[in-house]
């Protein structure tokens, strides 16, 4: 199955930008469906190259969604347009955060997993750019809203990132200081990192 969708991402104070994101893949289970995880390719691919991939896994009770990314100008690439869940110059603590990108990347995940059954387990998982998303979408989750305060719907049970960073982790000790229910959040929320070397 693949579809596509728009979704509109917002800041308070700016003009509200429509984003358009690709085709949707979907790898049905094999056995019986116990999870569904949304898996995030990285800049500059595609949802339709992890769903190949992510069929041959021997993991027959998980329905894997791979959504594909906006196709939009990237600072990093000197504004060349590719796909990309959010805006990136470069990967300093003191670039600045693409929230709206990255808030709309979120809700769109968000919205892939809201018609999924309640006795079903959800998580974000993804590559490079897109396991940045997935851990924002985690940050949106302890902190119960996105950057822009709307609330995050959806209760994930678990995060995976391969080679990716923390988006917004400058403002993250803002979001999270004085909350005791979004550190109790966190610490109940399983995530699993990786990253090769150099």
């Amino acid at each position: 199955m693949s579809n596509s969708s728009s979704s509109t991402g917002s800041v308070s104070g700016t003009a509200t930008r429509t984003f358009e994101f690709g085709r949707t893949h979907v790898v049905r289970p094999k056995g019986r469906h116990q999870a569904t995880i949304v898996w995030l390719h990285g800049l500059g691919d595609k949802g339709s190259s992890w769903s190949q991939l992510l069929e041959t896994l021997p993991l027959p009770n998980i329905k894997w969604i791979c959504p594909t990314a906006p196709t939009r100008p990237v600072r990093l690439f000197g504004g060349f347009p590719c796909t990309a869940w959010f805006d990136v110059g470069d990967f300093s603590e003191d670039a600045p955060d693409d929230l709206e990108g990255l808030d709309a990347s979120a809700a769109h995940v968000a919205n892939l997993l809201s018609t999924e059954p309640a006795d079903i387990k959800l998580g974000v998982g993804g590559f490079s750019m897109g396991a940045a998303t997935a851990l924002y979408s985690a940050i949106c989750l302890v902190s119960g809203n996105y950057g822009n305060g709307n609330l995050y719907p959806v209760n994930l049970s678990a995060i995976v990132g391969l080679s990716g960073w923390l988006p917004c982790s400058r403002n993250l000790r803002n979001r999270m200081e004085g909350s005791h229910e979004a550190a109790r959040r966190a610490a109940s929320l399983p995530i699993f990192l990786c990253h090769g070397l150099g």
